[in-house]
């Protein structure tokens, strides 16, 4: 009898098979890379063709290193980078390259869709701001200056549904992914008539949605051949990455929250309402469930801001890491481990890449305040760690004048490893800070969940929550908290301060 879940996450940077079993067991996982496209500055674009290729090759990977049959495999689902517009014909053919998440191509027509219906509106509705990162741009875009395409698109889809449409030969999206187009009512979860209005697109064009946990077909003859599955094997249809990791990370019910440790890193919630902020400081997607939603706040560069300090300023740390065999970042934390909690007074604005939420200044930049002769790369080290989570307590408290609490948070992403990270996240946040057994896969967690609860392994996402354990428990420190409430609030005062400074750096 099958009993293995195999999971797919379509990233930006390549396609991650893994292996579960119906107990929540790795079993194993393969990668294979696809290439992102600059055609011009702002540009990025991705051949979906290479989607395709990258699925057969980590299947087959994956079944040959996991010593299994393909005939183990009782279900295949999804996880996939959002916010595309990935034209395609009634076969599900690519009618040109996805124009993926990161591409911002289509600011004429951002502003254009501001003068007739206005960002709040759009806020109001889809509970995201109007931007050229969302498909509804993209789209506009690919008509106005692709009309050929545009005229012979069946559907607009993401990575995830290409994949799914190959498999089966149907073509579907899920509530998800369709939450971060700027066209779905969040409300409802049905494609709002104002900004069908608004950006002029048919909604004929769009796809049909249906839950992350469906199954939306098996897979057909043709596609068993070149991928290595089975003819037959059940397809679901899975959800967008956020919502994967929302799931992946055990968040499934209110009163839970978990924050994504990463290069970008982001808090996220799941509420039984959208979360529309009068401020627009964070941002909703639908949850796995029709009804259940996801709100988040998003920070641009949370470990990336560790990254860099590592990459300018460590190389002596970084070579003795690698002589010994050892992860240079813990040898980095050990360095803030020995400093005591507001690193005597030196504050890190995290914002080397302007910010998302809660600021959405795209001119904010980062910078140490206070450093002083007293200060070693130490105090600096602990500064950037502290500056981070100071940052995060900023969208917590969005969520909490919006009348949502928590009184915990999972923790996960790479830089979860780091204890001394936790620790620091429990003091500021004051509240217990957990560490998950999956840090890292989350997203393909949260895509096996989905796969199981459509294959009959579970009832329900909730029947699924086994697959995620605690494995260690964080209680804040009191004695943290004046501190840390002092630097709190200069830290938030800085920023308020350095915005002219910010905006006359840029003047030229």
């Amino acid at each position: 009898m099958a009993s293995y879940i195999l999971s797919h996450d379509l990233g930006t940077t390549g396609d991650k098979a893994t292996l579960f079993s119906a107990e929540g067991k790795l079993i194993s996982s393969t990668f294979a890379s696809y290439q992102t496209y600059y055609p011009e500055i702002g540009w990025a674009e991705q051949d979906p063709e290479h989607y395709w290729r990258a699925f057969c090759e980590s299947t087959k990977a994956l079944i040959d290193k996991a010593k299994i049959k393909p005939f183990d495999i009782a279900v295949v689902s999804f996880s996939g980078q959002m916010m595309a517009a990935l034209p395609v014909d009634k076969d599900g053919k690519a009618l040109r390259n996805s124009i993926i998440w990161a591409d911002l191509r289509s600011t004429k027509q951002v502003g254009e869709l501001s003068t007739r219906i206005g960002e709040d509106s759009v806020y109001e509705i889809t509970g995201h701001r109007l931007s050229a990162s969302y498909s509804a741009a993209k789209i506009m875009w690919i008509r106005e200056n692709e009309p050929e395409v545009y005229k012979n698109t069946h559907k607009f889809i993401h990575a995830k549904d290409f994949i799914v449409s190959r498999l089966t030969g149907n073509i579907y999206s899920d509530y998800s992914d369709a939450s971060g187009m700027n066209l779905l009512d969040i409300k409802s979860l049905d494609w709002s008539e104002e900004l069908l209005e608004a950006t002029k697109i048919d909604q004929n064009k769009l796809p049909d949605l249906v839950e992350s946990t469906e199954v939306v077909g098996k897979v057909t003859g043709k596609a068993s051949s070149l991928s290595g599955l089975i003819q037959g094997t059940p397809v679901v249809i899975g959800g967008g990455d956020g919502a994967c990791a929302t799931c992946g990370a055990g968040v499934m019910g209110e009163e839970e929250a978990y924050i994504y440790l990463g290069t970008s890193t982001w808090m996220a919630l799941a509420t039984r309402r959208p979360i529309i902020d009068p401020k627009k400081r964070t941002f909703t997607f639908s949850h796995f469930n029709k009804g259940l939603y996801m709100p988040a706040g998003t920070m641009q560069t949370g470990g990336g801001s560790f990254k860099w300090f590592k990459d300018i300023l460590c190389d002596a740390e970084s070579d003795a890491a690698e002589k010994l065999n050892l992860d240079v970042y813990e040898l980095l934390t050990l360095k803030a481990k020995e400093i005591p909690c507001g690193s005597a007074g030196l504050l890190f604005l995290p914002y080397l890449m302007g910010e998302r939420s809660p600021l959405w200044n795209p001119k904010a930049r980062g910078c140490f305040i206070g450093l002083s002769i007293v200060h070693t790369k130490s105090h600096m080290i602990r500064s950037v760690l502290e500056g981070v989570a100071y940052n995060m307590k900023i969208i917590e408290e969005a969520f909490a004048e919006q009348g949502v609490s928590f009184q915990s948070i999972r923790i996960i992403g790479g830089g979860a490893k780091s204890r001394i990270w936790r620790r620091i996240f429990a003091d500021v946040m004051e509240k217990p800070i957990s560490r998950l057994n999956f840090i890292e896969e989350a997203t393909a967690v949260g895509a096996a969940i989905a796969g199981g609860v459509g294959a009959g392994f579970f009832s329900s996402i909730h029947d699924a929550k086994g697959f995620v354990k605690i494995e260690e428990e964080i209680n804040p420190d009191e004695r943290n908290y004046p501190v840390y409430r002092r630097y709190y609030t200069i830290f938030k005062k800085s920023y308020e301060q350095l915005m002219d400074v910010f905006d006359m750096l840029l003047e030229k």
